[in-house]
């Protein structure tokens, strides 16, 4: 019997390119928060380069525990695993709340591990919500993940500095319209191997364009060291303060609630669906990583969306590819030189291949909503209020701003709130009090529905 495509091995040339690629689409994602909450502190250009390598380093081996898994811990789909970014808010407070900011780092590092270890002894319980994700809730979710990352993409087409002259000028939306043009008609006139590696091929031609432009920097490469390893408490051993420690807490039940519908997103995508078993797994690799990684200087990790994407689109399932990624990963926090080889690609190319990356996580989300009785009133009514609560932070990013910051970690993130709104009003229009109403109006949670056209059905026999 023939392997599921999912537990495929390809040759080693297509696996190293594909995994790549699946490094080029959420480099950017994985280096913005140390970059961010470094400048926060203040470190030195050295240290800044370090804190990066070693958010790159602990992506890679939770990725490698998520891909490839061991005893119950890890999904064993293609997920890739890197720096939460519902983290960078929380971890800016407390950089703003610590006088001495050489502590800042040991505090974070001591919640980031309080809080991996409290959510891998929950993951058991947490992954039973599944029951709850029937296909009009998992389909809303999955279209919010693709909507709440195009922004993403808008931005990077942008620049990579709002504050530059040059943000949003015709020059950058060209190269990134110039890297969409290119994706769009790879994938259109090519086949096999190089339609497979479109995006990677677009991100190298983009960045090659872009030179005459002057938008391509190759001064990381100059700068960057050869050989680097992220000492153990490089930055000194993990402080724990229960201020710090809850706020984190907070972020890993926002981190392990997109981790679960990410799951879910990518089971319907290489048809393997996620069930509890696979739920409790993956949430394990999330929350173990996240524990493990401020050991080596990272901070917390989940479950990359974008990267969902790409398996969309490229429709390689393997998860051996993104294990190849997660080694990429790992050799660019163990070698700068090489970290610095994905950040020559300017900002706006990769603005250009995120939108067909995150677009296509939406355009699954829509296929799986094409399964979810819309026929029916109720389930129109959740994905309408559903999808309008998740993109509130996208439409009016300071709708919340009159709330508490531990409020606004998960106020502010699309996909939980989404997520979040479409699990109860799936409880309240088609679980509660089921029994008073006719059954034909009622969604069973793991199944789509009974179609309300036709005729009634008989009733049962006493």
């Amino acid at each position: 019997m023939a392997d599921h495509p999912v537990d495929e091995k390809l040759p080693a040339l297509k696996m190293a390119t594909t995994g790549l690629q699946h490094v080029a689409a959420m480099y950017a994602g994985v280096v913005a928060p140390p970059l961010i909450v470094g400048a926060a502190i203040g470190l030195t250009a050295t240290d800044l380069t370090f804190l990066t390598g070693a958010c790159l380093f602990t992506a890679g081996l939770a990725t490698f525990l998520q891909t490839l898994g061991i005893w119950k811990i890890g999904a064993r789909l293609p997920f890739v695993n890197g720096v939460t970014f519902a983290g960078v808010a929380p971890m800016t407070a407390i950089v703003a709340s610590t006088e001495d900011k050489s502590e800042a780092l040991p505090i974070i590092f001591g919640a980031v591990v309080v809080a991996g270890l409290l959510g891998f002894l929950a993951a058991p319980v947490f992954c039973k919500a599944i029951r709850f994700f029937p296909p009009v809730v998992t389909g809303t979710v999955i279209t919010l993940i693709g909507i709440s990352l195009l922004p993403v993409a808008f931005g990077w087409a942008q620049g990579p500095n709002p504050a530059a002259h040059d943000y949003g000028s015709a020059t950058n939306l060209g190269l990134a319209a110039a890297t969409l043009l290119i994706v769009l008609l790879l994938r259109r006139f090519t086949t096999g191997f190089v339609k497979q590696i479109a995006v990677l091929l677009g991100l190298v031609i983009g960045t090659l364009i872009a030179i005459p432009f002057g938008a391509t920097d190759f001064g990381p490469v100059r700068d960057a060291a050869v050989i680097g390893f992220p000492t153990p408490f490089h930055f000194g051993a993990p402080q724990f303060q229960l201020a710090a420690i809850i706020s984190m807490c907070v972020v890993m039940v926002v981190s392990m609630t997109e981790s679960t519908a990410d799951m879910l997103a990518l089971g319907e995508i290489v048809e393997r669906p996620a069930d509890e078993k696979t739920i409790a797994a993956g949430l394990r690799a999330d929350t173990l990583g996240s524990a493990i990684s401020p050991l080596f200087n990272g901070f917390m990790c989940s479950a990359f969306a974008q990267n969902i994407g790409l398996v969309a689109m490229t429709r390689i399932r393997s998860r051996y590819v993104v294990a190849a990624g997660g080694g990429f990963l790992v050799l660019m926090g163990l070698c700068p030189m090489a970290a610095s080889l994905i950040a020559v690609v300017p900002r706006p190319v990769l603005g250009g291949a995120g939108v067909v990356l995150f677009g296509s996580v939406a355009a699954s989300g829509i296929q799986t909503l094409v399964r979810a009785a819309l026929d029916k009133d109720n389930n129109v009514l959740i994905v309408a209020v559903s999808l309008a609560v998740g993109i509130i932070p996208i439409t009016a990013p300071e709708f919340y701003h009159a709330f508490p910051e531990t409020a606004r970690i998960v106020l502010d993130s699309g996909i939980s709130t989404g997520c979040v709104a479409a699990v109860l009003l799936n409880l309240v229009f088609n679980h509660l009090g089921k029994g008073t109403r006719d059954a034909q109006d009622v969604t069973h949670p793991m199944e789509t529905g009974e179609e309300l056209t036709g005729p009634p059905k008989a009733p049962a026999a006493s």
